[in-house]
């Protein structure tokens, strides 16, 4: 295993950190003014636009995806890493870069199995960073850990499908430009298990498809929404459906193994900008007539700070390596395993951060509190921490059967 960065990679990097530095970093108060300016928490910042037109300028665009396009070269899994990493320490930088969850996995699926129309449709207009999109997969009233599990039907009638159920945090619904959902339901409940579901498209501003609530997290309005959807009736041409009957589930593994690193390398930029504040603070402070950075426990926390980032940055590269050599399936357990310990590790470093800023930690004039909220979510996100670790072990146990 080599991870080396490839030319391109070196290159990419070293441009995405000085447009980090020279337009990212110095906007994120006005993109925070903005917002609460508009008097609307899920209002599009205008700073956004300026920073897009910047990054296409840059060739920073679209980087995340793998298949060659007219917007991109495509970057293996191996070379994004890194990006993502640089791109996850701010949350502004993701849809700068139109490198956006949801919107990745839904450009990745539009891309793989879309028809000719459906791209000229709707992924056209995600690749140039024009609309928003969203994924609604999990529900309210089941273990959506399984996603066989998943009840919202999608009937076919005449040359529509009619959809009825509802979906729960569904991330990136709330933003104003959020013009289309993929939705996954059951259209064959008869149907063995994973052959039961189908993804289609589906407007936001279709008749019967209710925004009832955005879910707060920790007491967090985020600006992409969480939010709770009702389909009543909701009627979409049969021309919507993405793939074939009965191919949801395939589709949405195909989906679930590149976001996870995009996710894990993103929670690890987190990290090393909280560890970073972590420094500075026990530098700068100096109770009981010594610096904080001199306490022996604080030079615990930075260095196994420092050792766990560094461990979990390798763990991920790999798997991002497998996924260039072996495929998705692969590396499956890998996947697992990064999903598990990075959001973990992240958490951690976060917590010393906060530890170590004493009560300023937990208030909003730092971004900790902030930051800790948002990556706990990403213990629960695409599958709870004990379903990945249940794939781990039964990996290891198959070694000792027979």
């Amino acid at each position: 295993m080599d991870f080396a960065l490839s030319p391109t990679a070196t290159k990419l990097r070293d441009e995405l950190e000085a447009f980090m530095d020279e337009c990212v970093y110095p906007n994120e108060a006005l993109y925070h003014r903005q917002i609460v300016e508009s008097g609307n928490p899920h209002a599009h910042a205008p700073i956004l636009d300026e920073l897009k037109v910047e990054a296409r300028k840059r060739g920073l665009w679209n980087l995340f995806l793998p298949h060659a396009t007219e917007w991109t070269e495509g970057l293996s899994n191996l070379d994004y890493a890194p990006l993502a990493e640089v791109t996850g320490r701010s949350h502004l930088a993701p849809e700068a870069l139109n490198c956006s969850a949801p919107d990745t996995g839904n450009m990745e699926i539009l891309t793989m199995f879309g028809t000719d129309a459906q791209k000229e449709r709707w992924l056209r207009p995600l690749l140039e960073g024009e609309i928003r999109s969203c994924f609604a997969m999990t529900e309210p009233a089941v273990a959506s850990s399984d996603a066989s599990n998943i009840s919202l039907r999608i009937e076919r009638d005449g040359d529509d499908y009619v959809l009825n159920g509802r979906k729960w945090w569904i991330s990136g619904a709330a933003r104003e430009r959020c013009t289309v959902a993929i939705v996954m339901g059951k259209t064959d409940p008869d149907a063995p298990p994973h052959r039961q579901q189908s993804m289609i498209l589906v407007p936001m501003n279709s008749p019967g498809l209710t925004n009832l609530r955005n879910l707060p997290v920790f007491g967090y309005t985020d600006n992409e929404g969480h939010c709770e959807l009702v389909f009543e009736d909701v009627r979409v041409p049969a021309d919507n459906l993405l793939g074939e009957e009965g191919g949801g589930f395939a589709m949405a593994q195909a989906r679930l193994g590149p976001g996870r690193i995009h996710h894990c390398m993103r929670a690890i930029g987190v990290a090393e900008r909280a560890l970073e504040a972590m420094c500075r603070r026990v530098r700068e402070r100096a109770p009981f007539g010594k610096p904080l950075s001199e306490q022996g426990v604080i030079q615990e926390w930075i260095a196994d700070s420092r050792i766990e980032i560094e461990q979990v940055r390798l763990l991920v590269l790999k798997a991002a390596w497998l996924m260039d050599t072996v495929g998705n399936k692969g590396a499956r357990i890998e996947i697992s395993a990064i999903k598990v310990a990075a959001p973990n590790v992240a958490l951690r470093v976060i917590d010393r951060a906060i530890q170590a800023h004493g009560a300023l930690g937990v208030s909003d004039d730092v971004p900790l509190a902030s930051m800790y909220a948002h990556v706990r979510t990403l213990r629960l996100a695409d599958g709870p921490d004990e379903v990945h670790r249940l794939s781990v072990a039964r990996r290891e146990l198959r070694k000792y059967e027979g």
